[in-house]
């Protein structure tokens, strides 16, 4: 069997011992089990239901189980605790525990832990930290839930970056360049036309869709079906998922509904430098996860994939259709809902989208790229946050921009950085013009605008970063918004332009009352995480201005 090298400083935080005082804790919550030598505690797709805290003995967590790739991930004994990201969020496990040796364990239902979490600083900030930081070493190791398909079917992209999107633990088989690929899938009765398919233990998915895939890792895709919430939030960014946090927290009945990923477009950020209390940084994945586990301790819903595909109001209320012809009602709502990205208007840029062209620069695309030198379009905080990651991971990166310097458009530590670092060149007043490839993007060309000059940049990817439309189409012809689709709020809804309210409407109120517009998708916004978070924050307080007016 071989082991997983966990070896690095993240070690320690992510598999720390528990003191005395803390199982002292725990035990009140829990209840003593034994276990024995070879007992098998649960396999991929097992529903997670308890916090597992090993009080003797010793157990492993396995990945493949009795196959002959099988990987040792770890091994716990007395003072450690099993479990992940998916000891917060209910998903099932993806790995196989199974006694090494006979002991006991304490096993505390996950509803208590979240209780336990919240009301208890010290363990909180063992257990986010060590269940945050396995994560992070899982998806680092090709761990998990398996992805078959060939690298150029769009179905197996998709379900790549739906994974990758989510911070999912999982390995990927090309069909293309595997050799023992096609050993796997006659032992697995698959057919080519089947692919792509997801292997979790000895489950077989063929191209599941993105719902499929979520249910299959245990998303609530659904809505939990009640009357009324008090408050509806649609997007998962930062802007969404501050709102969650704090409405929840603040005994509003709470649901967010998220069409791809918790964390928006920050999401994809490889770091977020500017961001207060985060000295070193952050990435917007562990930003986003530490957000999610926040509002969840504080008994938020957060459902997703889910689509809303229309808003509408219903007897004072309002109602939210879903793609799938699912209903949410609630009381109050706030919208979310981000942007999508802008793309270059070149040729065959769809068909080489996933195959050389990115959105996101996180540690899935850099890894399709190892090894090769990298452009990026953009003069934006997001673009030089991808240069300064993909140079660590690539080396060369070419910065193409239109404008003159960066000065105008990024924050000038972004600036200071690119500039000190030799392996990043800024190629300003220049464009791409052209991509270049077959199947795969091999090279582009680009123009300078000084003296209309062509070169080819031999690049293996090319990641695209000019801003973002506003995702708000499903809500034309029923809400107020500027001529580039951004949804008009306060004052900036003009008296004929919404619905009358009988009194002066909210800072972040749409033309509907009791709809409210925060982070990328509002008028006006400032394009930062920080002012996202702080509009979800502030529209909380006026939905409790709302419910009280409507109530009186």
């Amino acid at each position: 069997m071989s082991q997983i090298d966990f070896s690095g400083g993240s070690r320690s935080a992510a598999f720390p011992l528990l003191t005395e005082e803390q199982l002292a804790l725990l035990r009140r919550f829990g209840e003593e089990q034994p276990f024995a030598a070879g007992e098998i505690l649960f396999r991929p797709g097992d529903p997670t239901t308890h916090f597992i805290v090993i009080l003797e003995g010793c157990i492993a967590i396995v990945d493949d189980y009795d196959r002959p790739d099988e990987r040792l991930i770890v091994e716990h004994g007395a003072g450690g605790f099993l479990g992940e990201f998916n000891a917060i969020s209910g998903q099932p496990t993806l790995f196989t525990g199974i006694a090494r040796e006979a002991g006991r364990a304490l096993t505390v239902p996950l509803n208590e832990l979240r209780t336990l979490i919240s009301s208890e600083a010290a363990l909180s900030n063992v257990l986010l930290g060590a269940f945050l930081g396995r994560r992070a070493l899982l998806i680092g190791q090709n761990a998990g839930a398996r992805i078959i398909g060939s690298r150029y079917s769009s179905d197996a992209r998709r379900l790549r970056e739906f994974a990758a999107r989510n911070r999912l633990p999982h390995a990927w088989i090309d069909v293309e360049s595997d050799p023992e690929v096609e050993e796997l899938l006659r032992t697995l009765d698959v057919s080519p036309d089947e692919m792509p398919v997801v292997l979790l233990g000895d489950h077989v998915f063929n191209n599941p869709t993105n719902q499929e895939f979520a249910r299959l890792l245990g998303f609530v895709p659904s809505p939990d079906h009640r009357d009324v919430y008090d408050l509806l939030v649609i997007g998962g960014g930062p802007a969404g998922l501050a709102a969650a946090v704090y409405g929840a927290s603040e005994g509003l009945s709470t649901i967010l509904l998220e069409s791809v990923a918790i964390g928006g477009q920050a999401g994809t950020s490889s770091r977020i430098e500017n961001y207060l209390g985060f000295p070193a940084g952050v990435s917007g994945a562990e930003l986003a996860a530490r957000a999610a586990i926040q509002a969840e301790k504080f008994e938020a819903r957060l459902t997703y994939p889910c689509e809303a595909v229309a808003l509408e109001p219903q007897d004072g209320l309002h109602l939210a259709r879903l793609s799938d012809g699912d209903e949410v009602v609630a009381r109050a709502v706030i919208l979310a809902t981000g942007a999508s990205y802008r793309r270059l208007p070149l040729d065959r840029l769809e068909e080489l989208e996933g195959l050389g062209v990115y959105y996101a620069a996180t540690l899935a695309e850099a890894r399709m790229c190892a090894g090769a030198a990298v452009a990026i379009v953009g003069g934006g905080n997001s673009a030089g946050q991808a240069a300064l990651f993909l140079a660590g991971e690539s080396g060369r990166v070419a910065l193409i921009i239109r404008r003159p310097d960066l000065g105008e458009t990024m924050s000038r530590y972004l600036i200071d950085e690119i500039e000190r670092d030799d392996r990043i060149d800024v190629l300003t007043q220049t464009e791409v013009v052209e991509l270049h490839g077959e199947r795969q993007l091999d090279g582009l060309t680009v123009v300078d605008r000084r003296d209309d000059s062509r070169r080819r940049l031999g690049v293996g990817a090319l990641f695209v970063f000019i801003g973002a439309d506003p995702h708000t189409d499903w809500l034309k012809g029923s809400l107020a918004m500027d001529r580039a689709g951004f949804i008009l709020t306060g004052m900036d809804v003009a008296d004929d332009g919404g619905e009358p309210v009988g009194r002066p409407r909210l800072l972040l109120e749409s033309s509907r009352a009791g709809v409210f517009a925060v982070g990328d998708a509002r008028s006006g916004s400032v394009k930062r995480v920080a002012s996202a978070v702080g509009e979800g924050s502030m529209a909380v307080r006026l939905v409790h201005e709302h419910l009280a007016r409507v109530v009186a």
